[in-house]
């Protein structure tokens, strides 16, 4: 009975360890997509202000 016991149990520790990897998962995916929705927030923002300076860089180099 206790081989059977101590099998149970390695299972039930297996169980957990692999439903805390997979919840750490899913905490990485949300703080990266929380991440890619500032930073396309960001370049929107400044995307009218970055074409401004881009161009006159541009003209600066070329003229």
């Amino acid at each position: 009975m206790s081989k059977i016991k101590n099998w149970a149990v390695n299972k039930v520790v297996e169980f957990q360890t692999a439903r805390e990897e997979g919840q750490g998962l899913a905490e990485y995916g949300l703080i990266l997509a929380l991440i890619a929705v500032v930073c396309i927030a960001a370049l929107t923002s400044l995307g009218g202000d970055l074409t401004n300076i881009l161009g006159r860089v541009s003209a600066g180099l070329t003229g």
